[in-house]
C-alpha cells in the first residue's frame, strides 16, 4: 500500500472539487464529505441517505474500531446532501455503485476516482486516506489543537496524529529546506 499525503493547497482543493464534479456530483461528494468530516473511507462508502438527512450530525459506529463516531454536518455540506439527495431513498447508499442495486462503490473504486481526478490536477501521493488526512491537515492549520483533532481522530497520542496529517514531515522539510553543508 502505497503512502499517501493530504492535500495542503486550497487550490489543489478547488481543482479537485471542480474534476470531480465533472465525473459526477456523487464523486464531488464523496470528496467534500471525506475532507470535512474526517471520516475513514470505510465508514463514508456505508453511509445512506437516513444517516444525513434532516440530521445535524453523522451517528456511526466506526468500521475499524467498533467506537460510535458523531460527526458534525456543517451548513455547507448540509446543502451539499440536501441537493444531492432530493429524489432517492432513505435506504439508499448516498454513494450508490451503478453495479449492483442497493450496494455502495467499493474502496477500489473511491481510489480510482479520486486518483484519476488527482492525475488531472497533478496532485501526486493520494489515496482514500487523503480526505481524512486533508481534513486532519487544513483543521490543525486553522485550529492549532492537537489535542481535540486527536480527539476526532482517537487516536492515542498527539505524536501519532501530527504523523499521520503531515504535520511532521512538513517540520522535517522546512529544517532541511535551507540546509547546506
Amino acid at each position: 500500500m502505497k503512502f499517501v499525503q493530504p492535500i495542503r493547497d486550497k487550490n489543489k482543493i478547488e481543482e479537485m472539487k471542480n474534476e470531480l464534479l465533472k465525473y459526477g456530483y456523487k464523486n464531488y461528494l464523496l470528496f467534500v464529505t471525506g475532507i470535512n468530516t474526517g471520516l475513514r473511507i470505510s465508514d463514508l462508502l456505508k453511509l445512506k441517505v437516513f444517516d444525513v438527512k434532516n440530521r445535524t450530525h453523522i451517528l456511526i459506529q466506526e468500521q475499524k474500531t467498533s467506537k460510535e463516531k458523531r460527526a458534525l454536518i456543517n451548513n455547507q455540506l448540509r446543502k451539499d446532501f440536501e441537493r444531492y439527495i432530493i429524489n432517492m431513498n432513505d435506504e439508499d447508499y448516498l454513494f450508490q455503485s451503478r453495479k449492483g442495486k442497493n450496494k455502495p462503490i467499493s474502496r477500489v473504486q473511491a481510489y480510482r476516482i479520486l486518483n484519476k481526478a488527482a492525475d488531472q490536477v497533478c496532485i501526486n501521493e493520494v489515496g482514500t486516506h487523503t480526505l481524512r488526512k486533508t481534513f486532519g491537515y487544513w483543521h490543525y492549520q486553522i485550529y492549532k489543537d492537537v489535542a481535540i483533532l486527536q480527539d476526532i481522530f482517537n487516536h492515542s497520542a498527539s505524536s501519532i496524529t501530527l504523523r499521520y496529517i503531515g504535520i511532521n514531515q512538513d517540520i522535517k522539510d522546512k529544517t532541511i529546506e535551507d540546509f547546506y553543508l
